[in-house]
């Protein structure tokens, strides 16, 4: 037949096309044939219409599959196993599947033929027979596996995969044979991609086999392989990492109790190794064997591996390193605590707390002596492995522990015992807290026999003790938090007096320089009003309350702590209904009686904190707040402002923008019929009639405090609905373009800064989120006459260059025109006076704005980032060679204001054409700038190291200039420059940067003597990473 000598044809050329004709040949769909092949494939009879039999199909490859060349007959054969892969899973006979497999297995060692066996077992029809037959023509045909390509080793594993996967009882009932023969048939492989197939499958046998009389060589087979050395090459196509191939190795080795005996003693050897990585690598494989070993062959091993594992806990080399060793003590505590009901003397896991404890204590009676320590986290761990282990450390270690609490002299040791207590503490709080993390049955808790000595001492260790001794009285509020957070402890009345007790801490003790223990005290406040709310706002509310003054003195600003504390404390509703009322009490009396402005916003920005807490859309009270704070303040402001009534300190422009976030929350959430009243009410205040707009207002003598008005106006615009009809719209568009023209007047002509700010914003909100998209032409023209008559009139200033892009902004999100937006705004740049404002301009069009943003309904389409990077980025690129002098920087200040908002996903992959503009942005003088640019690098180091490694000469270069100058650079110029650098090891390659490791490790050292202790730490890391070039990583 032609279909097969076109198969062959075509293999080496066209792959797909070859897979096409041995689709043709399956079910005579050679319409999708290219020409080419169609036009030999002519003589192909469907089989799956039997109008030929699969006789003449085998028989139609009889000069090709007994061809001499065993490259004719492998094509031949992966034409056959293509044809079948092409099959309907139903169509080929018991016999027909019996036929192939037998064909198959005869000529295994052709290539294609084992493709076609792992099609072939997929069929419903392959039985137990065949799987065998296949099996053993596996054993038997490839007992040199280990000396073949890669290429044949990967196909041969696969499908000894497959048949585990699919036909596992066909093998398992083999016995020792499969098992011998499948540990034999993969022993040796080396390479990664298949040491991942052969991991799975020993790990499957090491289960399910009866592996008592093979265990050593089933053990010797996988643990030749540790520990992993494994270094993955450069942009391996397979992903396959070190920490893959130690997990699936991990597997084997814990797979079976009857690996004990070689595992453990083996593992402990390698504890001796002097790499770090190494002994991560056995303490991780330690505690899977414990996790998976039955119980009686990890109790007879759980002392000796004790014995082995302290050393690494008591005496700490490296942080990671005992953490891991505590781990693996946890792991035995946990599957000796399987099965035990008691607190028996007998059970495996007294047996193996016995020792452990005795030693603890004795660390303890010296609780200064560095070994204590390491014993408090001992016990900690092992306490929480479950509610009986936690059982036996209280009994063993508690009494000793507080009867020494009360014999030694001095804070320190008492200091150091009390942290050993908290640690018992928090491990009881995982077995017996609100939210138990322990599946085992929990016994009565033993701190119940120990609650009054317990709260006695801890109390008096908090309130008895000088009050210079912050952190142990930081140790004894942990303590009583957590006692309260143990069920079942303490009483009601006890509960009580520990939160008077912090009540006291925060309110009446002098925290100079102790502010650690009153933030300690403060969210110790907040844990228990989780627990206890209503213990909380009966006595703790009540009493910061009467803490906040009527009036604020400048030297006593004690009243920032109270409000943070009532801040922190109204994560129960309860609790965060009852202050509101108080607070906004409180802020009419603050007012009336006048001061400072501080007090006051600090106040408002309590009520601001308390209900962004809040789900406002379904809170009962939400129309109550709306009356209370965006009502009446808003309409008291309004009449301050317009002379009826005495300024206040909420006609600051601080307390606006603070009130006007608040107002937003609650704006946000009312119904669409209320949002229609506040809309008519945006410019008014609700003080209609004696509050005159300021929009359109035609006095010129307009006073401040009526301008200051425009920034509520901004935050209750940005709350509504943009289907919601705002002030001056009217019946057609006309209204809306004359308040946006007066808008843009009034940004041009004020001259306070926050106040044009909040102008611009509100042209932008109404732009994109009011105006419908046939109005949008009008607004596009207030754009173009800024844009040109920059070049045209010599009147237009700066000004208008910020209502430009603000609109631009406004358009842009809305994905509007965008190409002629940005078209005008790259034409800006080459303006001799304002070109540099309007650089600084486009930082401003992807920049998020708390005001113009998706939570309040502004309309920012998904690719509108995406789609200004696309066009500006190579438009800045051309026009920059082109530039002169005077005009190059601004456009390396709009690239970096672009880039700085770009998603990586879009940045990377235009990276290489952007780097040399990058690499001229960092000897610009601006420091947001520079800062910026550099960290763009970081992230193009981290996500493309490929990209830099052409230019790591400059950029090292530049970045040490950064970094080393106080005098040239800002800190944060300086901290990012030294994190950039800091990225480059372990990211690009090592032969790239090692020449510039002793002036990068150089430099450091002049860097070490900054002023900012954040860019001395910076140096620190940055220059371990250089000198650690050529040692391997952990992963490696």
């Amino acid at each position: 037949m032609s279909d097969v000598r076109n198969y062959l044809l075509t293999i080496d050329t066209d792959k797909q096309g070859a897979v096409q004709i041995a689709h043709a040949a399956a079910t005579s769909t050679n319409m999708s044939l290219p020409p080419s092949v169609k036009q030999n494939a002519d003589g192909w009879i469907e089989l799956e219409a039997k109008q030929t039999t699969l006789i003449d199909v085998v028989q139609s490859l009889a000069e090709y599959i007994n061809d001499e060349d065993a490259t004719i007959r492998s094509k031949a054969v992966k034409f056959l196993s293509q044809v079948i892969a092409e099959l309907s899973p139903t169509f080929l006979s018991r016999q027909q599947v019996q036929v192939l497999c037998q064909f198959l297995c005869d000529r295994i060692e052709d290539a294609g033929a084992v493709g076609g066996l792992i099609q072939l077992q997929t069929l419903g029809r392959f039985n137990k027979d065949m799987a065998i037959m296949t099996f053993r023509a596996l054993l038997e045909h490839f007992q040199d596996l280990q000396i073949r390509p890669q290429s044949q080793r990967y196909p041969v594993l696969e499908l000894l995969n497959e048949l585990m996967s699919s036909h596992r009882p066909a093998l398992k009932s083999l016995g020792d044979e499969s098992l011998v023969g499948i540990t034999d048939l993969v022993s040796g492989e080396k390479d990664p991609r298949n040491l991942m197939i052969v991991f799975s499958i020993l790990r499957v046998v090491m289960i399910e086999w009866d592996v008592a009389s093979h265990a050593e060589t089933l053990f010797d087979s996988v643990f030749c392989y540790f520990p992993i050395t494994f270094r993955p090459p450069p942009d391996d196509p397979y992903g396959i990492t070190a920490k893959d191939l130690k997990a699936r190795l991990r597997e084997c080795i814990s797979a079976s109790r009857y690996f004990a005996p070689y595992a453990f003693p083996q593992l402990i050897d390698k504890l001796d190794s002097t790499s770090p990585v190494v002994k991560k690598d056995v303490l991780q494989t330690i505690s899977a064997c414990a996790s998976s070993y039955d119980v009686k062959t990890v109790s007879s091993y759980s002392i000796t591996l004790w014995d082995s594992l302290k050393y690494e806990i008591t005496n700490v080399q490296e942080e990671d390193l005992a953490e891991e060793a505590l781990e693996v003590l946890r792991a035995i505590a946990i599957r000796l605590s399987h099965g035990v009901n008691s607190a028996e003397s007998q059970t495996p896991l007294a047996h193996y707390l016995r020792p452990i404890t005795t030693e603890c204590n004795k660390h303890l009676q010296a609780p200064q002596h560095k070994q204590a320590k390491p014993a408090g986290q001992i016990l900690k761990t092992l306490g929480s492995a479950s509610p009986w282990a936690f059982f036996l450390v209280v009994k063993a270690v508690l009494p000793p522990i507080l009867t020494l609490y009360q014999d030694v002299g001095g804070i320190a040791k008492q200091s150091a015992l009390l942290e050993v207590v908290m640690q018992i503490l928090e491990s009881g709080f995982k077995i017996y807290g609100a939210s138990p993390t322990s599946a085992f049955p929990r016994p009565e808790n033993p701190l119940v026999s120990f609650k009054d000595h317990l709260f006695d001492t801890i109390s008096q260790a908090l309130m008895s003790t000088a009050r210079e001794e912050t952190s142990f009285r930081v140790i004894a509020t942990k303590c009583l938090v957590l006692l309260c957070s143990l069920r079942g402890i303490l009483q009601e009345n006890e509960i009580g007096m520990v939160v008077q007790y912090f009540d006291e801490i925060v309110l009446l003790e002098d925290h100079r320089d102790r502010d650690e223990l009153r933030h300690a005290a403060i969210q110790a406040l907040v844990e228990i009003s989780r627990i206890k709310p209503a213990l909380v706002m009966d006595i703790t509310l009540p009493a910061f309350m009467a803490r906040l003054p009527d009036l604020d003195f400048p030297e006593d600003r004690g009243y920032r702590i109270t409000l943070e504390g009532l801040a922190l404390l109204s994560v129960e509703r309860a609790t965060s209904d009852t202050l509101i009322r108080r607070l906004l009490s409180k802020l009419d009396v603050v007012l009336q009686k006048g001061g400072t402005a501080a007090y006051p916003q600090a106040i408002l920005l309590t009520l601001h904190y308390v209900l962004s807490q809040r789900d406002l859309a379904s809170d009962m009270n939400l129309d109550n707040y709306f009356q209370k704070i965006v009502v009446a303040l808003s309409s008291r402001i309004a009449l301050a402002a317009s002379g009826n009534t005495s300024l206040t300190a909420l006609n600051e422009e601080a307390s606006l923008e603070i009130l006007g976030r608040t107002s937003t929350l609650i704006v946000r959430a009312l119904s669409p019929h209320k949002q229609q009243s506040v809309a008519m009410q945006t410019y008014t205040l609700f003080a209609e009639g004696k509050m005159d707009p300021v929009p359109f207002n035609k006095d010129p003598s307009i006073t401040l405090a009526r301008r200051r008005t425009m920034i509520l106006s901004t935050h209750l615009l940005a709350g509504l609905d943009g289907k919601v009809h705002v002030p001056y719209a009217g019946a057609d568009s006309r209204g809306l373009h004359s308040l946006l023209d007066e808008l843009v007047h009034l940004a041009t002509v004020e001259d306070q800064p926050a106040i044009r700010q909040t102008i611009l914003r509100q042209i932008a909100l109404l732009i994109n989120k009011f105006m419908l998209s046939e109005n949008l032409e009008y607004v596009t023209s207030i754009l173009w006459a800024r844009s040109t008559g920059l070049f045209e009139k010599a009147s237009l200033s700066d000004g208008d260059v910020k209502v430009a892009f603000w609109i631009a902004k406004a358009l842009i999100l809305r994905l509007v025109m965008v190409e002629k937006v940005l078209e005008r705004l790259l034409d800006m740049l080459t303006h001799k006076s304002h070109g540099a404002a309007a650089a600084r301009g486009f930082g401003l069009l992807l920049l998020p704005d708390e005001v113009i943003s998706k939570e309040n309904g502004a309309i920012i389409r998904l690719l509108a980032k995406q789609k200004v990077f696309s066009l500006c980025a190579p438009a800045i690129e051309r026009a920059f060679r082109a530039a002169d002098l005077s005009t190059k920087s601004n456009y390396l200040v709009a690239l970096s204001g672009i880039l700085r908002h770009t998603p990586t996903e879009v940045l990377l992959p235009e990276i290489e054409t952007l780097l040399p503009l990058l690499l001229q942005s960092l000897d610009l003088e601006d420091q947001v700038v520079k800062a910026a640019t550099i960290e763009t690098l970081t992230v193009v180091g981290h996500e493309s190291p490929r990209a830099v490694e052409g230019h790591v000469g400059s950029l090292v270069s530049r970045l040490l200039k950064s970094a080393a100058d106080p005098r040239a650079n800002i800190p944060k110029v300086r901290l990012n420059a030294l994190r950039c650098l800091r990225v480059f090891p372990g990211k690009v390659k090592e032969s790239t940067l090692l020449p510039f490791k002793q002036a990068v490790t150089r430099g450091m050292m002049t860097i070490l003597d900054d002023p900012k202790r954040d860019v001395r730490k910076g140096a620190v890391e940055c220059r371990a990473a250089w000198l650690n070039l050529d040692e391997p990583s952990e992963d490696n």
